[in-house]
């Protein structure tokens, strides 16, 4: 190992990242464009779902109703004259769900009986419509707790439920997907780029050229490695930045375990950049495969979105060799638990692991031939 020639290595990867915008804007204006795509237009909160609400005879309850779901910040009522009406707005996308209030609905709620309501949900979206239940059976309680305020009477309920909402209060989506979008964007910098870029050298001559100097290919590596590390932390440092700051999402944990953990992250991300760039020297053929075994992995089976534990068995066998999926636990728990060991060792001990399989591998089939 030469350091001069290492560094002169190093010096000529970072005149050659200047020269090349695609690998400025993967590093850096990627993730900020999937910050602002996953923070501001994706949202698995359901908010503002629009319902049609059928009264076959108004009266002073049923308006007590309609106006408890009018001031629910989860529902958009809008009144319809018959149930017809109401279901082709359901057809026509107009509205996710019917609430249908019938013409003896007050009499059984004056004469102390039990008063049913109907609500038809639109089960096209299965998560959204147990959603729609859930908020419409809290409308329905508060309407109740109200109604017996009024009256000076107390409410019976045989179970008296008391939730306490731990490490999200809020339940913002926004706070789970964000801290996992990291992740992904970490993977984009480590294995797309490194693996365009070594791929591009092939393609260009310029690793033959670099093959017929002294330098060995413990160098080359190193001379690709440090200054793409070096990019994805930086990369790391702005997604954080704007994740804490312009996003409002907690930072509960240290900092400085963040930074080691995504370090090792990176370095195996890195090592599969480098792996596919020494199977693959086309650059499409490189994309190609560093979208299929790093990208699309990290997106679906890490946890990022998806639950693993809804996961069928085979799938999560498979999840365990997808970096990411440990990667992204320690990055929600970071964020938003706290520095919880049991979690952050054991994930960051499969994290080195990986780094140093795929970084083994790596050298191990790099030698300075041309075939």
């Amino acid at each position: 190992m030469n350091l001069q020639r290492l560094r002169g290595l190093i010096r000529k990867e970072f005149i050659q990242i200047l020269r090349d915008p695609s690998a400025i804007a993967i590093a850096f204006v990627l993730p900020v464009f999937l910050l602002f795509l996953f923070g501001y237009g994706v949202s698995l909160d359901a908010r503002h779902i629009p319902i049609a609400v059928v009264v076959d005879q108004p009266t002073a309850e049923t308006s007590a109703f309609v106006g408890g779901l009018q001031h629910s910040p989860y529902f958009m009522p809008e009144i319809y004259g018959s149930l017809h009406q109401a279901r082709e707005a359901v057809m026509d996308r107009k509205a996710d769900g019917i609430v249908w209030l019938r013409a003896d609905f007050s009499r059984q709620v004056i004469q102390g009986r039990t008063a049913s309501i109907g609500v038809l949900v639109n089960g096209v979206d299965a998560n959204n419509a147990r959603i729609m239940e859930g908020y419409m059976q809290g409308v329905w309680q508060n309407w109740l707790q109200q109604r017996a305020l009024n009256a000076g009477k107390p409410l019976i309920i045989p179970i008296n439920a008391e939730p306490r909402i731990w490490f999200n209060p809020a339940l913002r989506s926004r706070d789970f997907l964000v801290p996992g979008l990291i992740a992904v964007i970490m993977t984009l910098i480590g294995a797309l780029l490194t693996a365009l870029v070594v791929a591009r050298e092939w393609e260009r001559g310029t690793m033959e050229a670099l093959m017929a100097t002294p330098v060995t290919m413990a160098e080359i590596l190193l001379g690709k490695l440090i200054p793409y590390f070096i990019m994805g932390m930086g990369g790391l440092l702005l997604s954080v930045a704007l994740a804490v700051w312009l996003f409002a999402v907690p930072l509960v944990g240290s900092f400085w375990v963040l930074l080691v953990c995504s370090a090792l992250f990176l370095l195996a991300a890195l090592g599969m950049g480098l792996l596919i760039s020494s199977a693959a020297r086309n650059q499409f053929v490189a994309g190609q495969i560093a979208i299929i075994v790093t990208f699309l992995p990290a997106f679906i089976l890490s946890g990022f979105i998806f639950d693993i534990q809804s996961m069928p068995a085979p799938i999560r066998l498979v999840t365990h060799i997808v970096a990411a999926r440990y990667f992204v636990s320690i990055l929600q728990t970071v964020f938003l638990v706290g520095d919880v060991w049991s979690i952050i060792l054991w994930n960051s001990l499969a994290l080195l692991l990986m780094a140093l399989f795929f970084l083994g591998v790596t050298w191990r089939r790099s030698r300075k031939r041309l075939d």
